[in-house]
């Protein structure tokens, strides 16, 4: 089974909405060094969760590097975002063993208890669906990982409990 990348539309925003002083350590850092343009956007991504327009806007003024390139690294590359994310991402494996252990019964699950397609985020901003390629945890087929925790052996019943109960502690 191929994975393929969900592509949404990117969430419109006002200029200047957001605070590009966090940034400025990171343009700082890189400031004339070649091959920092990855580097750049990775330290972006952590500052932001995901890398607003005006912040592509500020690197390519910086760096005189050309906006279309920025997006064209950006859309190439599988770990940039390009609009936020849930507090929580939940990645589901659909690599050779979790599809063999049933994996599509887990997405399917969550998609219709959270009430979001694969690649989606929670209206509330909680939690954000993604189907992965692998996470290299074979052995506990089918298997989801929420927030850096594995949980393996999994059934779609068990998954939406495993999210309910996140939710629980989220909201306490």
């Amino acid at each position: 089974m191929r994975i393929s990348r969900i592509h949404s539309e990117p969430e419109i925003r006002e200029q200047g909405s957001v605070d590009l002083t966090p940034l400025e350590p990171l343009l700082v850092k890189y400031r004339g060094k070649k091959g920092s343009l990855i580097p750049l956007l990775q330290g972006a991504q952590d500052i932001y969760g995901y890398i607003p327009g005006e912040v592509f806007e500020k690197i390519s003024d910086v760096t005189g590097l050309n906006l279309s390139d920025l997006y064209g690294v950006a859309t190439f590359y599988a770990q940039f975002r390009l609009s936020p994310v849930g507090k929580n991402i939940i990645k589901v494996c659909h690599g050779t063993a979790c599809h063999v252990q049933n994996a599509n019964t887990i997405t399917d699950s969550l998609k219709e208890a959270l009430q979001v397609k694969d690649g989606e985020t929670t209206q509330d901003g909680l939690f954000t669906l993604e189907s992965v390629a692998c996470l290299g945890c074979c052995s506990l087929a089918p298997v989801m990982m929420v927030a850096g925790e594995v949980y393996g052996k999994l059934t779609g019943k068990e998954a939406v409990r495993i999210i309910r109960d996140i939710r629980i502690k989220e909201n306490n």
